[in-house]
């Protein structure tokens, strides 16, 4: 079997999320993944050197062309999976990081869009304070906030942040939730992450 993935222009982390996804429909054969930057070589290289892979690389007109080859393999599992582990995400604010506020937009849309691909997913994903603007209208991570929670992770917005920034009829993914419900949580999660 043979898959040819083009990543180029592809923002991180979707070079290595598409590459997952080709190993994921093959048992064995070559995948070559074309990717325009250092960073994402790199990237896709670790990744499937992480997975037991063959790995070679060429750099034609500032372009690397990575082939990866798939051995013996296990047949690849292609029944969707719904795994969701104990975790709960606390989101404080409509970016991620400190320092500038545009990369902030960017990295939390990166960020929504990995955690879409990692198994298992949380249990709850939690938006307070600026976060709430992240679940209504005109959100830019609002198609993987629905796709989360399609997949069963439940969203929640906290009610008091929404009336605030007078957002509550803007809502558009998940529930609203109050302070209470949040540290209910919060503190019988396994694992509680604060961003």
């Amino acid at each position: 079997m043979f898959i040819s993935v083009d990543a180029r222009g592809l923002a991180c982390p979707r070079p290595v999320i598409a590459t997952k996804k080709a190993l994921e429909e093959m048992v064995d054969g070559i995948i070559t993944v074309v990717v325009d930057n250092l960073a994402a070589k790199e990237n896709v290289m670790k990744f499937a050197t992480a997975n037991q892979c063959k790995v070679t690389v060429e750099e034609k007109d500032n372009l690397y062309s990575i082939t990866i080859t798939k051995g013996q393999g296990v047949v690849a599992d292609l029944t969707p999976k719904i795994v969701q582990n104990d975790s709960v995400y606390l989101i404080t604010q409509s970016t991620l990081g400190q320092g500038n506020s545009e990369l902030g937009a960017v990295l939390i849309k990166s960020f929504f869009y990995a955690l879409l691909e990692k198994e298992p997913l949380p249990r709850t994903i939690m938006f307070i304070n600026g976060g709430v603007f992240l679940t209504t209208e005109n959100s830019s991570v609002l198609e993987h906030l629905v796709a989360l929670n399609n997949k069963g992770v439940q969203i929640l917005s906290c009610g008091a942040c929404l009336d605030y920034y007078e957002l509550k009829d803007k809502l558009v993914v998940g529930a609203i939730t109050n302070m209470y419900s949040i540290i209910e949580e919060l503190s019988s999660s396994g694992k509680a992450i604060t961003l």
